[in-house]
């Protein structure tokens, strides 16, 4: 599924924050038919399954997360160009123009800064589908809105709010898949401590991806996670 804001979700002015991207990811279940579901996610969308899972426990069966930490240790986890961005991007207006300009060509660049140095990914095509996903106004602003709720609400009655429901330990099968050259995440982030996870877990790094191993490395990638369905769904 997309994200709100991105690619053909509802982009609406507000609705950023982890309680309604949770509650969004457990109305999809349901809406489906089922009642649970194994939930897959990378980046911002690890971010907001680690959070369905611990906020809507009952439809997260077992939950595998990409390049994403758990939410407790991404304020630990930023390379350090990955921080001044994220700082660049709670600015107004500004960064939805970055976005926009050129048709959208800063987007293949932190694509590239992201992966790891010397890869095939992004390559034309992919480049022309993340470009044309994010030209569509306003999703440029809504992408960045997930950014200015996790800095901002660290100041926040509802940011302390999440931090202490995160603290609920997770008791479903894990996979956490990193890439080890990730220019997002420090690799140095992403062991979760024992206390916040009392189910089964698994962690793999993939030593030749960075931070979107599913699309470094797809074939790799994709026996990582079958195998572990395999076992996640017993």
């Amino acid at each position: 599924m997309d994200l709100r804001g991105y690619g053909a979700s509802d982009k609406t002015p507000r609705g950023y924050d982890p309680f309604t991207a949770a509650a969004d990811v457990s109305g999809v279940i349901r809406s489906l038919g089922a009642t649970d579901a194994v939930v897959v996610g990378h980046g911002w969308g690890g971010f907001i399954g680690w959070s369905t899972a611990v906020l809507a426990p009952r439809q997260v069966r077992a939950l595998a997360a990409v390049s994403a930490p758990h939410p407790l240790m991404l304020m630990r986890s930023g390379q350090p160009r990955a921080v001044a961005r994220a700082g660049w991007f709670q600015l107004p207006i500004l960064p939805e123009r970055r976005l926009l300009a050129q048709g959208g060509i800063h987007i293949e660049q932190l694509l590239r800064d992201l992966s790891a140095p010397g890869g095939d990914f992004p390559d034309a095509e992919a480049s022309r589908r993340y470009r044309a996903a994010l030209q569509v106004w306003p999703a440029p602003h809504c992408a960045l809105e997930y950014h200015r709720w996790f800095a901002r609400s660290r100041l926040r009655s509802d940011g302390r709010r999440y931090s202490a429901q995160m603290r609920t330990p997770i008791v479903v099968p894990v996979l956490q898949v990193h890439g080890a050259q990730d220019g997002a995440v420090a690799a140095t982030s992403t062991q979760t401590p024992a206390a916040l996870i009392t189910g089964p877990l698994r962690h793999e790094v993939l030593t030749g991806a960075g931070h979107f191993p599913h699309e470094e490395a797809p074939a790799l990638f994709n026996r990582l996670l079958l195998d572990w369905l395999d076992v996640a769904k017993r």
